[in-house]
Parts: C-alpha cells; sequence; structure tokens
C-alpha cells in the first residue's frame, strides 16, 4: 500500500510540473520564414521554435523557407492561405515594404503590410553588423571607407535582402556616416545571409552588411568591423562598435510573429504569452547568446503602437538616406 501511494504521489507530482510547463492548448507550430537558410528570419525561427519545444511548451515545431520578394511570397500565403497554427517570423523589412510601396504578391492588393497580418509579439532585437572575410587586408571601418573614397567600384558590399531592405540600410547608414553618398554604394542582394556570406567569401564582395546574429556562426570565416550597438555586446566583446571608430550609427532590427488573418484572439493571446514565457527559460537563453540578440518581448497591442511608431522613424530615415 505504501508502494502504491508512493507511486500516486510521484504521477501526480509528475502530472503537476507537466501541467506548470506546458499550460498552453496549442502543442505543435509551423513556422513560415520569408527568405532563405542562413537568414535572419530562419534564425530567428528556428531559434524560437527550438527553445519552445526544448523547454516544454510545444510538443513539436515545423519550419517552412518560403523566397520571394523579399518575404512577400510568405507574406501572400498567410494572408491567401490562412493556415492553422502557423506564424510567420517577420522584422523592420516589413514596415519598410509599405513605406517604399513594394508590390506584395497578391493580385490587385498593392501594398501589404502588418496591417494585413496579425501582430502577435516582438521577441528580439539583433543589431547591425559589417564584416569582411576572415582574408581581407581590410582590418577596421575606416579602411573600407578609405577604399571606397579612392575607389567606390573597389568596395561590394553584400546583404540578404533586396535593395532598401534592412541589410542594404545598415550599410547605407554607416557609410553617409562616414561622409559618403550611401547611394553610391554597389549593394549586392542575396536571397538570405548564407548566400550573402557566400558572396562575401567567394570575393564576389569586400564587406557583407547584416545581422550581427547571422555572423555570430561565422565567426571563424569572418571579420566582425563595426555593430550597431551603442557599446560592445558581452556575448561578441571583440566585434567593435561604429561609434566607437567615430561614425555614430546606432539601430537595432526588430524581429517577431505574425499570424494569418481570422486568427482567433484566444490563439494570437496564447502565442504571444507563450513567447514571453519561453524568454524566462534557460533554454531560451543558449538560443539567445549563441545569436548575441536583445531580449525585446513586445505582445499584441503594444506591438501594434511600436509597429506604427516605426513607421514614422523610418519613412523619415528612408528619405533622409534618398531611398524614397
Amino acid at each position: 500500500m505504501k508502494l502504491y501511494k508512493s507511486l500516486i504521489s510521484v504521477l501526480f507530482s509528475a502530472i503537476l510540473l507537466f501541467s506548470a510547463t506546458n499550460s498552453f492548448a496549442i502543442d505543435k507550430l509551423h513556422f513560415v520564414i520569408g527568405g532563405g537558410a542562413g537568414g535572419g528570419w530562419d534564425g530567428t525561427a528556428r531559434g524560437t521554435g527550438e527553445a519552445l519545444t526544448k523547454a516544454g511548451f510545444l510538443k513539436s515545431a515545423s519550419f517552412e523557407n518560403m523566397s520571394g520578394g523579399g518575404g512577400g511570397k510568405a507574406l501572400a500565403f498567410m494572408i491567401n492561405t490562412k493556415p492553422a497554427n502557423t506564424v510567420l517570423v517577420q522584422s523592420t523589412p516589413l514596415v519598410l515594404r509599405s513605406i517604399t510601396r513594394h508590390k506584395g504578391y497578391v493580385s490587385g492588393s498593392g501594398t501589404l503590410s502588418y496591417k494585413d497580418v496579425v501582430p502577435i509579439a516582438g521577441v528580439i532585437g539583433d543589431y547591425g553588423a559589417i564584416a569582411v572575410a576572415k582574408s581581407s587586408s581590410f582590418k577596421n571601418f575606416k579602411e573600407v571607407v578609405d577604399a571606397y573614397k579612392k575607389d567606390p567600384s573597389s568596395v561590394k558590399m553584400a546583404g540578404g535582402s533586396v535593395r532598401g531592405s534592412m541589410d542594404h540600410l545598415i550599410g547605407a547608414l554607416a557609410f553617409q556616416a562616414a561622409g559618403a553618398n550611401p547611394n553610391d554604394v554597389i549593394y549586392v542582394p542575396y536571397d538570405a545571409g548564407g548566400k550573402a556570406l557566400a558572396g562575401l567569401l567567394s570575393g564576389e564582395t569586400q564587406i557583407i552588411s547584416t545581422g550581427l546574429g547571422e555572423l555570430m556562426g561565422a565567426r571563424d570565416q569572418v571579420r566582425i568591423i563595426g555593430i550597431t550597438a551603442p557599446s560592445r555586446v558581452s556575448d561578441a566583446p571583440d566585434a567593435p562598435t561604429l561609434k566607437e571608430q567615430g561614425y555614430d550609427v546606432q539601430f537595432v532590427n526588430w524581429r517577431g510573429f505574425f499570424g494569418p488573418p481570422g486568427m482567433s484572439a484566444s490563439m494570437k493571446s496564447e502565442i504571444s504569452k507563450m513567447l514571453g514565457d519561453v524568454q524566462k527559460t534557460p533554454e531560451w537563453e543558449t538560443v539567445r547568446a549563441r545569436n548575441a540578440w536583445v531580449n525585446i518581448y513586445n505582445p499584441g497591442d503594444k506591438f501594434v503602437s511600436f509597429l506604427e511608431k516605426q513607421t514614422e522613424e523610418m519613412t523619415a530615415l528612408m528619405k533622409k538616406l534618398g531611398v524614397i
């Protein structure tokens, strides 16, 4: 009888533990990624899914890369098909595409924006970074600028998305701060960070402009010569800031998740809470530190207000840079 009671007690404790860990009705989630492998969206979706499953919030997470139109194809997929248990990873480019009137993949829809899907929550921030191949003669950003001013055609900049995207703007901001015309910089767009990195390492380009998180796993191949943080970050202490080199460029790119039109308020709330709760776990901290992300949990209406404010700020910035 004592053994029976003991087993019952253990089983009851296990049930309580599982309930505390996974109190959500959603047990599986599909992540749609609007770019190729190795990009910031890809890393954010897969890293988030990894943390959610390992921490016990989800039984399973699946991922689908859907490249095209700087994220437009994936955005249109969410709008047209309204898939169940599915979220779209996005970031500042979702705001940029509406500002630049980037046409989407939905016939007659005009410009697609965050207003066409359901904002769930912003989850992380990723500083911008400029890097060169380890074999490059460039040791800092000033040397890049000097070479550019001597011969603008000698410096080609790789990025993981289209012209006018976040990768392009990060590099443009840096060159503008150095007194160069950002519109004269040769920008070579690739389909996500993996291919942009390959372009850099093959010598097709001399520098790459991307997110710091996308370069963290390639530090044996590249030299980071400038990041857009206000000061050096503890997860990448060897990466100098642009600010410390005399170029006052500070920017952090948010990334977050969106549901399809018509997503129920209860599902939106559950996923939003899950994304906030997972950030309190060691499993999330492992993923965050690996990518040098900044935790920026911004749920629901707060997320919408943030997006509205950023639309105003990015419009002014893009006009200043001459992109629009």
